[in-house]
């Protein structure tokens, strides 16, 4: 068996290491450590057994260790940097970068552009037409994301009035999906008659009187059937106008004529009647009176319409719910108009 193993009390060996620096310049009561013998085990005095020595024996060289590190100027120079890193990190206001935004084309934006292209050319496009199609809408919505960042949508009136009827639309083409019903076209032709009526027309025939010439004269002789060349005087105007409505005759004759002229009795010269050309002696021919056609006749037209108010009645609910969400603040026109 070995022998038991000599202890010694490692305490005074330990501080003395710490105080100096150095384990093998240590000198503890005249003796050097490497004088020690092999099978010494260092522990304090007074505790007991093996294992408790060693253990004790690790606690003490971890602490020397330690202590060594500490003193070291490569372990000052690491902790003063890692310091100035994080009190670097903690005060630097500079602004993070901003994130890598995402366009993306999807297919159905791709779908897009080829029935643009085909409601356009009137064919599909080719590969390498649809790529520059993608880049122009790449181009196009990088510079409208850029403009928005900008805010150069705002205060702009065509864009304020482009999306006004975008919002607008969107509600009146909810009508579009709605089928009215027999007593609903009905309740709208009889509400809105002037709007499909057909205006009435007339037909009649005019001689332009010279100015000189007296307008009595000239209306007996027509009458008795001769139109004496030298009271009347030619003009660029039909001299038989065939039947037209009120638009058309005051279209060629000048505002009012129309109204001059539709309640003379047909076949009989009258006159005479001013014109944007002169005087006129006038005789009516076929006189056809304004008429609502049924509604069979004008079933796609009066349902087209009836659409349309539809949308208009919508949009204005639609508007004045959305309105009723806001606090709108208005100043007074007397306040403005004073300044």
């Amino acid at each position: 068996m070995d022998p038991e193993p000599r202890v010694i009390d490692y305490a005074p060996v330990l501080d003395g290491l710490m105080a100096r620096g150095t384990a093998d310049d240590a000198r503890i009561e005249g003796r050097t450590l490497p004088d020690v013998p092999e099978r010494t085990v260092f522990r304090p005095a007074g505790t007991g057994g093996p294992r408790a020595a060693q253990a004790a024996a690790r606690r003490g060289r971890g602490w020397w260790v330690m202590l060594r590190l500490l003193r070291e100027p490569l372990v000052h120079f690491l902790v003063l940097g890692a310091a100035i890193f994080l009190l670097f990190g903690a005060l630097d206001d500079t602004p993070a970068p901003p994130p890598v935004a995402r366009l993306e084309v999807t297919a159905s934006d791709a779908a897009r552009l080829v029935s643009q292209f085909e409601a356009t050319w009137r064919r599909p496009p080719t590969p390498d037409e649809l790529e520059g199609l993608i880049d122009q809408y790449i181009r196009e919505e990088v510079l409208v994301r850029e403009a928005r960042t900008l805010g150069l949508d705002q205060g702009d009136a065509v864009i304020r009035q482009r999306l006004a009827q975008k919002m607008l639309f969107l509600t009146e083409s909810a009508a579009d999906a709605i089928d009215p019903s027999e007593i609903d076209l009905a309740e709208h032709l009889e509400s809105h008659r002037e709007r499909f009526e057909t205006p009435a027309r007339v037909a009649f025939e005019q001689v332009r009187l010279r100015p000189e010439t007296p307008a009595d004269v000239v209306l007996a002789a027509v009458r008795e059937g001769t139109v004496p060349d030298d009271l009347v005087e030619g003009s660029m105007l039909p001299e038989q106008v065939p039947p037209s409505t009120e638009a058309m005759i005051d279209g060629t004759f000048g505002r009012g004529f129309y109204a001059e002229i539709k309640g003379f009795e047909p076949g009989v010269w009258a006159g005479p009647v001013d014109s944007a050309f002169g005087r006129h002696l006038v005789r009516l021919g076929s006189v056809v009176p304004k008429r609502l056609p049924p509604l069979e006749e004008i079933r796609a037209a009066l349902e087209e319409d009836w659409r349309k108010e539809l949308g208009r009645h919508l949009a204005e609910e639609r508007l004045a719910a959305l309105t009723a969400g806001y606090e709108v603040v208005r100043p007074a026109p007397e306040a403005v108009l004073a300044r």
